[in-house]
């Protein structure tokens, strides 16, 4: 890493990255579209739905095209 790179999260607040590597039970996701090699860029904007049951429904999308879906605090879909 140079001094021009930013520090990564894990060496900045290793606790948050702990906490964040363990995972949860109420949160999945999938991607649609193949995922990107960085950041998705200035076309991205995150769309969230209004679900008919409970929880949190969120969409990536770029240029009108869903690329990831974020599921929170939803019944498993299984």
């Amino acid at each position: 890493m140079t001094s021009d790179e930013p520090p990564l999260l894990g060496s900045r607040w290793p606790r948050l990255a702990a906490e964040l590597t363990t995972g949860d039970d109420f949160c999945r996701s999938f991607y649609t579209q193949p995922p990107p090699a960085g950041a998705y860029g200035p076309r991205h904007r995150n769309v969230a739905l209004s679900p008919m049951g409970p929880g949190v429904l969120i969409l990536d999308v770029v240029d009108d095209v869903i690329m990831f879906v974020e599921i929170i605090d939803r019944p498993s879909l299984d």
